[in-house]
């Protein structure tokens, strides 16, 4: 059964709101896909964090990546997370292990053990 978190919209409060590195505000001025110049309203990212329902679409993930300068395959493993989850086979040498070291700050033990759990599974 695949596991299932909340991981782009954890991954968004990570950075974006009160007390974060961006306000809204400034964070809609960065996160802006390249390929399409499509960027998030301050209002989406306020559902966002509110953990209110939104939808997410490749212009999204591509804005994320473009806003926080991370690969857009991490935003994108976060989006996959949030969406259907990742079964442990899935997960070798992955970028979800990537993901979850940047998720948690405040509880690094818990992406830290999945992680770890992750790469234990992949070896067999």
């Amino acid at each position: 059964m695949p596991e299932q978190r909340d991981a782009l919209t954890e991954l968004v409060r990570q950075y974006v709101g009160t007390g974060r590195r961006w306000s809204t505000r400034t964070f809609v001025s960065v996160a802006v896909d390249p390929d399409t110049g499509w960027a998030p309203s301050k209002s989406l990212l306020a559902k966002i964090i509110a953990g209110q329902g939104y939808t997410i679409t490749p212009q999204l993930v591509s804005a994320l990546a473009a806003g926080f300068d991370l690969p857009r395959e991490v935003v994108a493993a976060a989006a996959h997370f949030q969406t259907i989850g990742y079964e442990s086979r899935e997960l070798a040498g992955s970028t979800a292990a990537k993901l979850l070291r940047r998720l948690d700050a405040d509880d690094q033990s818990l992406a830290a053990g999945v992680a770890e759990r992750w790469a234990a599974e992949s070896d067999d």
